[in-house]
């Protein structure tokens, strides 16, 4: 299929982008806010591991979901500021933000005229009317919602039980049902300023949030972003009939506006999207030019890693560089291991034996909208994961900076952090996810600098930023055995072991090359033991950790 001028255009852009590692945080994640963000970077030996920094949406005004419930985009100035923004970018840090553009927040000033004003409001059409948007197509019901006949609602996938709507009771008494894809909450109250909470879906087919998308993109931009993540942006194009959950080819019509809006203030857009990989909606975005997250490689490794071996791992690796597939990857995040995105490429049992272990091991299983059999993800911390190994979260990582892509790293990680069960206590039901979010004071990042697993990281880090055979545009070999024909010099460079044919997997031999430099990694996947070493043009090995 024959590429857009657009898809072609940002192939290239891509090739061409900065692909050092980026910290993902909280604004208050380190130091209680951005300032403190701003001096650890700063700092010998943090300051040159990173050339990207990746804000979680807490940086604006919210109230729901640690800031994924967005009021408005205004900077919360109770963590950050603009000032820290600025001395970031002044140590050319890029800036990676969020951008939610399925929904917003009930408290949100658009839907709180909506709701003092009804269909007086000048944002009546800004969000989806439940029963509008389902004339004709359902019977109303007693609670006054129409509940769309079965062959509507065959198609469609939601989040949660129920219909996805909020039963919103207006200033002049009426009761209207708006699309409400993900959180609500409705508290005990007569304000009805206050009562409801949630995320309420946008229409994309009101002019006034297109006004919206194009002031807010302008915003972040004028933030310094660089990189905006696109959160729920599949499930934005909706008509009855079809799914509501990435609609083709409305889905990549919507992503293809978005992107004109964001390309002349020089973002570049990495859509979000969750699916198994027997789904290739990875593939899809990837056709379209786009940057798209890596969510197999947290599983991917930890099965490595727990089994032993690497042929799934060197399969994706080998799959990515064949179709051209450009990434941010990453280990832990603030969401959790994904476990849905791991159908089709790891065998079943592997994926079964796989949740049980990181079960077993502390953490808690994520279903979707209480279906048993459909794992979304497994909350706990990386560390925790690992079995809280040092020498494994050092592979890990390695694996991670070796891998195709730009390596997201979460600041807990970063640390060697546990998993919080007091804060999954203080969170309450459904509070799973602060399991892996746990804030850290000045003294907390003081000591944890001083560790060894905490310094190697960090050198890690520092050597796939800076050293010149990495790059999209660079080549890359992966195998989980040694070639056939190997010279001797090769294979003590390599430190290969003789190893029996039926342990051969157990290796894994990862090498990048650009403009005549060298970079290897080689490792055995059950001792984790790995070496990694540099080589400049002339071949002489000029830098190696093991």
């Amino acid at each position: 299929m024959r590429k857009t001028e657009i898809e072609e255009k940002n192939m290239t852009d891509i090739n061409k982008m900065e692909n050092g590692p980026m910290l993902n945080l909280y604004p208050d994640s380190l130091g209680g806010d951005l300032e403190a963000v701003a001096d650890l970077f700063e700092r010998d030996g943090f300051a040159d591991a990173f050339s990207s920094i990746y804000i979680l949406p807490s940086i604006y005004h919210s109230d729901l979901d640690r800031g994924f419930s967005v009021i408005d985009y205004d900077l919360e100035e109770t963590f950050h500021s603009e000032k820290a923004l600025l001395r970031l970018g002044r140590q050319n840090i890029d800036l990676k933000l969020d951008f939610v553009l399925n929904h917003a927040s009930v408290q949100s000033p658009q839907f709180q005229d909506l709701l003092e004003n009804g269909s007086r409001s000048e944002y009546r059409d800004f969000f989806i009317d439940w029963n509008a948007f389902w004339e004709n197509c359902g019977e109303m019901t007693e609670d006054g919602y129409i509940q769309p006949a079965q062959k509507y609602l065959d198609p469609m996938f939601f989040r949660k039980p129920g219909l996805p709507l909020l039963m919103v009771e207006m200033a002049d008494g009426s009761r209207i049902p708006y699309w409400n894809t993900f959180y609500q909450e409705i508290r005990d109250t007569d304000d009805y300023h206050t009562r409801y909470l949630g995320q309420m879906d946008l229409n994309i087919k009101s002019e006034k949030v297109w006004d919206f998308y194009r002031e807010t993109i302008k915003k972040l931009a004028g933030y310094g972003a660089k990189i905006i993540r696109l959160d729920a942006f599949a499930y934005a194009p909706k008509a009855p009939g079809r799914a509501n959950f990435l609609n083709e080819p409305e889905t990549w019509e919507f992503l293809e506006q978005i992107h004109k809006l964001a390309k002349p203030c020089g973002i570049r857009l990495l859509p979000e999207i969750h699916a198994g990989y027997k789904e290739k909606k990875y593939e899809l975005i990837a056709q379209k030019g786009y940057l798209t997250y890596d969510f197999f490689l947290p599983g991917l490794i930890l099965d490595a890693l727990y089994r032993g071996d690497g042929t799934y791992l060197e399969q994706w690796a080998k799959e990515q560089i064949k179709e051209n597939i450009h990434t941010v990857n990453m280990l832990g995040c603030h969401d959790g291991i994904p476990v849905l995105d791991l159908a089709g490429l790891l065998p079943d049992d592997r994926i079964e034996d796989l949740i049980r272990l990181l079960v077993d091991r502390g953490g808690f299983v994520k279903d979707l909208h209480g279906n048993k059999k459909m794992y979304y993800q497994v909350n706990t911390t990386y560390y925790n994961a690992l079995g809280e190994n040092e020498q494994a979260l050092l592979l890990a990582r390695a694996l991670q900076i070796f891998m195709p892509g730009k390596p997201q790293v979460w600041y807990l990680d970063l640390f060697a952090g546990s998993n919080d069960y007091e804060a999954v206590k203080r969170a309450g039901a459904g509070g799973h996810k602060e399991i892996n979010r746990t804030n850290f004071t000045q003294k907390d990042i003081e000591s944890g600098l001083k560790k060894e697993v905490v310094k190697k990281q960090l050198e890690m880090l520092k050597f796939r930023k800076e050293f010149p055979a990495f790059g999209f545009d660079a080549e890359m070999e992966i195998r989980t055995k040694p070639a056939a024909q190997i010279s001797d010099q090769a294979e003590n460079a390599l430190h290969f072991a003789k190893i029996p044919d039926e342990q051969m997997y157990n290796r894994i031999y990862i090498t990048w090359k650009k403009d005549g430099y060298l970079a290897r990694l080689s490792a055995d996947l059950k001792a984790h033991t790995y070496r990694i070493q540099a080589l400049d043009p002339s071949g002489n090995l000029i830098w190696q950790m093991f």
